[in-house]
């Protein structure tokens, strides 16, 4: 699910201070923001008689697909970097699931960032080449889902003014696939017979051109295509699992009107953030349950629900994959910090 505000060790690095404040200030600001307007009018002794009625089977299959779709991400992510450099799946499943700890833990997502630097610390590849994967993992998640919401769009009615959005954002999206496809192609006239990425990297000088050529390296390998179906998997695993958590709520929810409260949940949580998303979270929930006439009284306790229950397998598995990884929370907050006070070099 797109990412710098990344310094959290306030407390030994001025510079990194002076830096982090205001997006500190702006994700707790909107957390607080969120939670008020999600809590207002809310009945919380209806919704704990409601949470007494819960089938817990539904809960435990939701649990299950969401999960299941981290493994698929950290499946994706080897296969994108398998071009530049050999990664075991046990350790991209390792790095992916500390990252999403990480993200729980602290504000601003630093996730991303912990995760790259413990891939490319075990796998020995430059962390500026693991880094650029990750942003290829964005752009073809922003793919994804745009061609998810114009497919939904086209089977259920959705209010005007979300169609709008959804239509700037398909807009968006096009430009930037436009963009990608043209330096794909002068890459590939610029390098001629399609070398190796060290071989380019002596014909084509610079630092942008050698970020430019890893990232041809990893959208022309014939592993790009079975990672560009991991992407489509990754969103119908969430889906499920978010479906699975509603039926076991007895909310009157269809499988496509899920795939829109996902992708608003998504779009929602990419904005500067308390940690877990806590707030942003539940009020792009809530949003988009509204959408579709769930009461909001309703719609909050799911959101919290929803939280909770996806939430929940996160923190021990993403704490024991932190361990196996070495690190501390102290440690992992010192190298998160200390990672983004400095450049950071592609290789």
């Amino acid at each position: 699910m797109p990412p710098g505000t990344l310094a959290l060790n306030t407390n030994t690095q001025p510079g990194v201070r002076g830096r982090s404040r205001i997006p500190l200030i702006v994700g707790y600001g909107l957390a607080l923001v969120c939670l008020i307007w999600v809590l207002r009018d809310f009945h919380l002794v209806k919704e704990l008689h409601a949470l007494a009625n819960l089938d817990w089977r539904w809960v435990v299959l939701g649990m299950a697909f969401d999960v299941l779709s981290y493994g698929i991400q950290a499946l994706r992510w080897k296969l994108l970097l398998t071009p530049l450099g050999k990664v075991r799946l046990t350790r991209s499943i390792r790095a992916v699931f500390a990252g999403l700890f990480a993200n729980l833990i602290f504000p601003l997502r630093p996730g991303e960032l912990l995760r790259s630097y413990l891939l490319a610390d075990s796998e020995d590849i430059k962390l500026g080449r693991v880094l650029g994967s990750v942003g290829v993992e964005r752009f073809i998640d922003l793919v994804v889902a745009t061609a998810s919401l114009a497919t939904v769009s086209l089977l259920i009615e959705l209010p005007r003014r979300f169609q709008r959005v959804a239509d700037t954002l398909g807009i968006v999206t096009l430009v930037l696939l436009s963009i990608v496809v043209l330096l794909v192609l002068y890459l590939e006239i610029k390098l001629g017979s399609a070398p190796g990425p060290e071989t380019a990297r002596r014909r084509l000088p610079g630092k942008a051109m050698a970020i430019l050529t890893d990232l041809h390296a990893i959208g022309t390998a014939p592993s790009f295509y079975p990672a560009v179906l991991a992407s489509v998997m990754i969103p119908f695993c969430q889906v499920l699992g978010l479906w699975a958590v509603a039926r076991a709520d007895a909310l009157p929810l269809s499988f496509l009107a899920v795939v829109v409260v996902l992708l608003i949940i998504n779009l929602g949580v990419s904005l500067p953030n308390a940690p877990a998303n806590v707030g942003a979270y539940q009020a792009f929930c809530v949003l988009g349950l509204t959408i579709f006439q769930i009461d909001k009284s309703a719609a909050t306790g799911f959101s919290f629900l929803a939280f909770l229950v996806l939430t929940f397998p996160m923190v021990f598995l993403g704490f024991a994959a932190l361990l196996r990884s070495g690190m501390s929370l102290k440690s992992m907050r010192e190298k998160v910090s200390g990672m983004s006070a400095q450049p950071l070099k592609s290789g």
